[in-house]
């Protein structure tokens, strides 16, 4: 309607326009609003205001001018002016009725728009790295891309969903170290693990299932692990101790190196990664999160990527080495200081990696990258941004996304896999459907306290419960009009919506007439959560519609009418469940 009313007023700012001799002067578009108040209508418009400087004129006499010139519309019951000059439109009932007859012509993606003519765009979240499980706050990452990347697909863009696996670096030798000391175990040699390697259990099965595929192919006596190595310190002032620590951790890793050889370390290295990643993607098919690609930063060093990277910054002096390191300008393209790409041992860092994956990115031809990271990464925007522009000279391809951090409150976990709660056990306690949609329930930049008494409470004050129950509330009323011989209507008229007219019906109606606007500004503003935010209000005025009225009743018409109405409303509540990657049940 705010299309319809838009065009009504532009027909008559056309002929003030002509009238006053100045036709090609007159607007092409008139802001429409929504009213806050139903005594000031449905719509509103401020278009008489902003005429009033090249018109001359007092925006109140504008306003008389403009309603006097407005073209009739069935929908339109009549129009006010208000104030200064606010134009006010107060619908009819069929403007709403017409909701629920577009929504059954249309299907279950109604307000949708699946043309991609928006352009491309890649949407990158989760990459957690690969050397444990995802924990909770991943999980919140996860449930966000996925929805995003719902959305923008759902309003003309072409998605893609990219995790990016961060399969090099130091990281990856900790894990190497880590899975092979659980397999020395797993042969009976007795180890000890360092502190700051990887000690959570799950590496425990890695190098029992290690074991069990190759034997004692890597098996070396425990005692040649540590022979002639430094003890590794235990106490000290904090960051000497950390420092020793490390020390101490590089260390093991070189004896490993040495004692398994290239080929044999490169194996296990792959074995604890392709593990990893295992349980990663199998806790991600749980939670209904596909990725379109895997990219590999091993994949991409290989390539050479990062070398022919740096030699183009070289050569438009973006670079300079100081102290034995080479570093990038990233200061003077807007971020707070300049970066080190390569160490003064000659090893990458894993900047210099990530700003020639993101170069890749673009010359991929997307047409926008979206970013979802960790709150914690918030220091890291300026100097990826600063690289994309040095290296493509675009400074409006990268939006990152900040997720906040998540707590969990009011119970305990049945289940916990070593001394972090995973994804895996939240999902286990409380369902899919529960931990998406609490994760989904408030804005990414807020903190998330996730409440697990309340997520497992099957009662109207749970908000999943709440709207999935009003889906299943509507197929009990189809499955009993189905007993008594009536059809649900697949699609109706106008005309045979009309005796939807109450309060209740029509407060309904305007809330399925809100779903494509609000699907849009959710995904411009990158908010699934205004898509839960919707879907509780639409559920509150189904369950308050269908607590007032009785639907199958013996008035035909009327009946027909509101079998209709419950049909176009969990059409939309379908369609905004899966938005959000929850499922819409037939029954509870």
């Amino acid at each position: 309607m705010k299309a319809d009313v838009q065009a009504l007023l532009l027909t008559a700012c056309r002929s003030l326009f002509e009238e006053a001799g100045q036709p090609d002067a007159a607007p092409e578009t008139a802001h429409i609003e929504n009213t806050r108040d139903p005594e000031h209508g449905d719509l509103a418009s401020n278009l008489a205001m902003t005429l009033a400087k090249p018109l001359k004129k007092a925006p109140r006499q504008i306003a008389e001018a403009l309603v006097a010139r407005l073209p009739e519309h069935p929908h339109v019951a009549k129009v006010e002016i208000a104030g200064p000059g606010f134009i006010n439109f107060f619908l009819s009932p069929s403007a709403w009725q017409d909701t629920a007859r577009a929504i059954l012509a249309t299907g279950a993606e109604w307000g949708f728009d699946r043309s991609g003519a928006k352009g491309r765009v890649l949407v990158e979240f989760v990459s957690a790295n690969p050397t444990g499980p995802m924990h909770v706050g991943h999980g919140r990452n996860a449930a966000y891309g996925d929805a995003l990347a719902r959305m923008l697909a759902a309003v003309g863009w072409a998605v893609s969903r990219e995790y990016y696996v961060n399969d090099a670096g130091r990281q990856v030798d900790v894990l190497t170290l880590s899975a092979w000391l659980r397999y020395l175990e797993a042969c009976g040699e007795p180890v000890q693990l360092p502190a700051r390697g990887y000690p959570g259990d799950y590496l425990v099965a890695t190098g029992a299932a290690l074991h069990a595929a190759q034997g004692d192919t890597y098996r070396v006596a425990g005692s040649k692990v540590f022979d002639g190595l430094p003890e590794e310190p235990t106490e000290g002032e904090k960051e000497a101790l950390k420092r020793g620590q490390e020390q101490y951790l590089d260390a093991l890793i070189a004896r490993a190196r040495a004692l398994l050889g290239d080929a044999h370390y490169a194996a296990v290295r792959d074995f604890a990664l392709e593990a990893q990643l295992g349980t990663i993607r199998d806790t991600l098919a749980r939670f209904g999160v596909a990725f379109d690609a895997y990219a590999s930063e091993r994949a991409v060093v290989a390539s050479g990527a990062p070398s022919r990277a740096l030699a183009r910054l070289r050569e438009q002096g973006h670079v300079y080495e100081q102290d034995g390191a080479v570093w990038l300008r990233t200061s003077a393209l807007g971020d707070e200081k300049d970066r080190v790409l390569y160490k003064s041992d000659g090893a990458a860092t894993y900047f210099a990696n990530d700003l020639a994956y993101h170069e890749d990115k673009v010359e991929r031809g997307f047409d926008t990258l979206i970013d979802v990271w960790g709150a914690d990464h918030h220091g890291y925007i300026g100097r990826v941004r600063a690289a994309i522009q040095a290296l493509t000279g675009r400074t409006d391809a990268l939006e990152v996304t900040l997720i906040q951090f998540v707590s969990l409150s009011s119970g305990r976990m049945g289940k916990r896999s070593g001394n972090f709660v995973t994804l895996a056990d939240l999902i286990e306690e409380v369902g899919t459907d529960a931990t998406r949609f609490f994760y989904l329930s408030r804005s990414q930049d807020q903190h998330l306290e996730f409440d697990l008494e309340l997520a497992k409470r099957q009662s109207n004050d749970n908000p999943v419960y709440y709207v999935q129950y009003a889906h299943a509330r509507i197929c009990s009323v189809f499955a009993q009009a189905q007993s008594q011989g009536i059809s649900v209507p697949a699609q109706v008229s106008l005309e045979a919506l009309a005796p939807l007219t109450t309060p209740h019906e029509i407060d309904l109606l305007k809330q399925l007439t809100r779903f494509p606007e609000l699907l849009q500004t959710a995904a411009d503003q990158r908010a699934p959560h205004m898509i839960s935010f919707y879907l509780r209000d639409l559920a509150d005025a189904l369950h308050s519609y269908y607590n007032a009225h009785k639907v199958l009743i013996d008035d035909c018409a009327t009946r027909d009418a509101r079998l209709a109405l419950l049909a176009a409303t969990r059409s939309v509540l379908a369609a905004g469940l899966q938005l959000l990657g929850v499922s819409a049940p037939e029954s509870m």
